[in-house]
């Protein structure tokens, strides 16, 4: 037999991908970089990096990071919430999860945006529990009804209560890993196991240009000593945030990431750590920050070619849309996302159900997404010879009345070779009036309601969900909340 070939894109040479990493170096070394957070200053002053104390700047030798990236694990391996499948992010495993922290939700009934609640937390947990090919979750919605200071801990209690694939979340404010990390060994039993056996992986962003952020820096420390993967986001805006040249883009992201790998290591060496990021291209016109635009794209994968290059795993925010319904924008820009993310092998591609910048949610095309995503598995798993030989011997005898529909091959190979979308219309047009003439969005819509139906939550065990609830509620009181939204 044939091997089978992966189809795979790149956009950067060798050469250049080089040149693009020794840029950020030398800018690491002579620029620097500001740091806000007082333990990763100490970090770096322990081993030896100059550091102007007044501007908080800390000039990074080479010699350092590249000691660092020798500690970080070129895999990361994750487990659902009963501990027993894993997930091996590293490679070019991809992997598929919502997009996260949208403010909104787009309400189908009236077409529009509104504040997300309790309810509407739930019913995107458990929608995506039942997705596929969307293999983590995500804490993708804001809950309007509890208040901003426990909002971060609150939909990671949510999430655990009804969902057993692995998480994407991360912390508003610093006081808020301890009872995140404390949800986490509630269902995972000891912090022990929980480093053994990850469940969550925690996003941190710098702020750009060249700066990480108190909040940020305490993420990466924290995390890496509980043994929490944590996901490196920097998001450069080309010509706001950033250099408008894309290979500028990424000399910035590149050097914002190999600093976060350096903290990462510092705090623990051989703690997991995945090379991602959100940048965009900035639209100069409108003032806005395109996640849809193949600018963005193409900057996600070349980032992501330079992470493999630096033997780390990868993510990008990819397969989201700016459109603000669902329509043909939304498809465009969703699928060609989600198709270039799958052949440039990257492991974790954020963003199915996103609209609106990365700040909407749709239950509606989280479905649709889910559909996208298992083309781009699809189209990864590349061409196969199935037999030996591929096909002569089919045509022995072969007359103009053969009848391939028939044949024991067709019943042997037909559902290994071809995939069978659910909210794709492939009627025929006079079958598809018949139907009522439904968009994608109804469509979609109707399997939101058709899933959640007939699919009880995936609830934690009792022992778990009452830890759970013991350590959110806590946590509520000791913030002066007297009790917390009733749950559906």
């Amino acid at each position: 037999m044939i091997k089978t070939i992966r189809p795979k894109v790149g956009l950067l040479s060798r050469r250049f991908i080089e040149k693009i990493v020794d840029e950020a170096y030398e800018i690491l070394e002579k620029t620097g970089i500001f740091v806000e957070n007082k333990n990763a200053l100490k970090l770096f002053g322990q081993a030896g990096m100059k550091i102007d104390k007044k501007s908080q700047r800390v000039h990074l030798k080479r010699r350092l990071v590249e000691k660092c990236l020798a500690t970080a694990p070129s895999v990361v391996r994750l487990y659902d919430r009963a501990g027993k499948t894993e997930y091996t992010v590293g490679g070019d495993e991809v992997h598929f999860d919502p997009g996260s922290t949208a403010v909104t939700i787009l309400d189908h009934k009236t077409g529009e945006q509104r504040k997300p609640d309790t309810a509407d937390l739930v019913r995107f947990y458990r929608l995506t529990e039942c997705l596929e090919n969307i293999h983590f979750q995500s804490t993708g919605l804001i809950s309007s009804d509890v208040p901003h200071p426990i909002a971060d801990i609150y939909r990671l209690y949510l999430g655990l209560l009804y969902a057993n694939k692995p998480f994407v979340t991360g912390t508003f404010r610093v006081e808020s890993f301890r009872p995140m990390t404390d949800l986490l060994v509630a269902v995972r039993g000891s912090a022990k196991e929980l480093a053994r056996k990850p469940l969550a992986i925690f996003d941190a962003c710098p702020s750009p240009p060249l700066k990480w952020s108190n909040l940020t820096t305490q993420s990466l420390i924290d995390s890496a000593r509980a043994g929490i993967p944590s996901e490196l986001i920097s998001m450069g805006m080309t010509g706001a945030t950033s250099l408008v040249t894309i290979a500028g883009n990424l000399v910035q992201h590149v050097a914002e990431t190999l600093c976060g790998v350096a903290i990462v290591q510092l705090a623990k060496p051989g703690a997991p750590v995945i090379f991602g990021g959100s940048p965009s291209s900035f639209d100069m016109r409108r003032g806005t920050t395109p996640m849809g635009a193949i600018e963005t794209m193409m900057i996600d994968v070349g980032y992501s070619q330079i992470g493999k290059y630096l033997n780390l795993p990868t993510h990008a925010y990819m397969g989201l849309s700016d459109a603000k319904t669902i329509d043909a924008q939304a498809g465009t820009e969703t699928g060609l996302g989600a198709v270039l993310g799958a052949l440039a092998g990257v492991n974790v591609v954020s963003g199915a159900g996103m609209l609106d910048f990365e700040s909407c949610q749709s239950l509606e095309k989280l479905v649709i997404d889910d559909e996208i995503c298992g083309m781009a598995y699809r189209l990864i798993a590349g061409i196969a010879q199935r037999e030996e030989p591929i096909a002569v011997d089919k045509y022995v005898g072969f007359t103009p009345e053969t009848q391939f529909l028939t044949m024991p091959h067709t019943k042997k190979w037909y559902r290994k070779e071809h995939s069978y979308p659910v909210i794709a219309d492939r009627d025929t047009y006079d079958a598809w009036v018949a139907l009522g003439k439904k968009t994608i969005a109804e469509r979609a819509s109707e399997q939101v309601e058709k899933i959640l139906g007939s699919h009880p939550p995936a609830l934690a065990d009792d022992d778990v969900r009452n830890g759970l609830t013991k350590i959110m509620t806590a946590y509520a009181k000791a913030n002066g909340i007297a009790a917390l939204p009733e749950l559906p």
